[in-house]
């Protein structure tokens, strides 16, 4: 293997690590996920919100 694809695993397996704490220490929320899978979709199709498209997700 690689130099470059053993660091790239190496922070890979640090940035899954830090997303699971975050998500046990409620750092990270379904709530938040919502919101950033909104944003995401408004920036990605953001040619619908100029039409008038709802993009939020649920209620």
């Amino acid at each position: 293997m690689s130099r470059w694809r053993l660091r790239a695993l190496i922070v890979l397996i640090y940035v899954i690590i830090g997303i699971y704490v975050a998500w046990v220490y409620d750092y990270i929320t379904p709530g938040l996920l919502r919101d950033l899978a909104e944003a995401l979709l408004a920036v990605f199709l953001w040619f619908l919100v100029l039409l008038g498209i709802d993009l939020h997700i649920g209620g």
